[in-house]
């Protein structure tokens, strides 16, 4: 096939951190924080107004409590497992890299009596139908390295037991999520905000809360970890006296796409651009030769990680060293023709890609990056 004409306008799918918003641009933002103290008053407005913008524009429950972590969502994952989990076993679901990640942390570093993982191979769901409620629950919404999502929230049944804790990091403002079935979300604004890194975002429930006061872990907290104090709820650190100090930089950028969000439409809109992006891989898997979808079922499928796998039986019947550098060389030619930076697929999952569809990538650039991806597998495969 000949080589495409149209470019994206943006190469950048990288699935974390992610695209910046369209139209981004820093002579926008109001430095007037920077070098000052994050507890001085001006400061504590800005985390105030991110917390509060978060919960509004995501419709969170009103007695939810929202927080700003350190260390990304990794963190808040951290903060939750540590704080809350122990008193009554706990069910892992891991399906990816980032929920096996999380099941170690318990099995491993707090070493909880009655855990038990429920893992299933990338692409696939754990048997949701096999979780027992009367433990905690811990799940990733999107599978950030498989591309695989829960489809809705009905598997959780409202007289549960447990808490159910959600990574819900390359999921919110981009998915439909029914908050009212979770105790604990955590997600992070490098993901679908297209913000800057290192900071965390945590939802609590008012069960969450009622757990965090009246149980105390076994295990040493670190201070970074740390949502109680005196036994006592730290409400604080949920009005926006951080347990660590923030880049106040980061936080203007985070209201920047918080804004953003807003001006399109708010949530429904994110989630529909997220959508659209899909549609448009959809259609192009649906009339290729070569490349599927990593997810086995199409109603799990990432809006946001899409990730591919090659199905060309010529490539499948190559040795494993030899595919990955098949692959190398197609992300290689993607970058040096300016085309997509970074959607080689995660270093764990099967070989192939991972376009990053979140609801700052503009659809059109996923159109015109498709053609070249075509082109760039004919002429590395002959």
């Amino acid at each position: 096939m000949s080589k495409p004409n149209t470019k994206p306008t943006s190469a950048y799918f990288s699935s974390g951190p992610c695209k910046k918003r369209p139209g981004w641009d820093t002579s926008k933002f109001d430095f007037e924080t920077l070098g000052r103290s994050h507890r001085a008053k001006l400061a504590k407005v800005k985390l105030i107004e991110v917390i509060e913008k978060s919960k509004e524009i995501l419709k969170l429950p009103k007695d939810y409590h929202v927080g700003i972590i350190a260390a990304s969502d990794t963190g808040a994952v951290e903060a939750a497992m540590w704080n809350l989990l122990g008193p009554n076993g706990v069910e892992v679901l891991a399906w990816e890299s980032f929920g096996l990640d999380w099941a170690k942390t318990i099995t491993d570093q707090l070493k909880i009596n009655g855990a038990n993982i429920h893992k299933a191979d990338y692409g696939k769901l754990p048997n949701l139908a096999k979780i027992d409620f009367s433990k905690d629950v811990l799940f990733n919404w999107n599978g950030t390295t498989s591309g695989v999502r829960v489809p809705n929230a009905n598997w959780i049944p409202e007289d549960r037991e447990g808490l159910i804790i959600c990574d819900a990091t390359s999921a919110v403002f981009a998915m439909n999520i029914e908050f009212e079935k979770l105790d604990v979300i955590t997600w992070s604004w490098q993901k679908v905000l297209g913000g800057e890194a290192a900071h965390g975002m945590i939802a609590l429930s008012p069960k969450a809360v009622e757990r965090l006061e009246k149980y105390t872990p076994s295990w040493p907290l670190p201070k970074i970890y740390r949502l109680t104090k005196k036994g006592k709820f730290a409400v604080d650190i949920f009005k926006g006296a951080t347990i660590n100090t923030p880049s106040m930089l980061c936080v203007e950028d985070a209201l920047d796409a918080l804004a953003w969000v807003e001006s399109i439409g708010g949530l429904s809109s994110a989630i529909k651009r997220s959508e659209n992006n899909l549609e448009a891989i959809k259609h192009w898997v649906k009339n290729s030769h070569w490349i599927d979808f990593l997810c086995e079922d199409y109603d799990n499928l990432s809006s946001t990680s899409i990730c591919l796998k090659i199905k060309d039986k010529a490539f499948l019947n190559l040795s494993d060293d030899m595919q990955k550098s098949k692959i190398k060389e197609i992300n290689t030619i993607l970058e040096k023709e300016n085309v997509a930076y970074d959607i080689n697929s995660y270093r764990t999952a099967p070989p192939g890609f991972r376009i990053w569809g979140g609801s700052t990538v503009e659809t059109s650039d996923i159109e015109n990056l498709l053609p070249w991806l075509d082109w760039s597998y004919t002429i590395v495969n002959g």
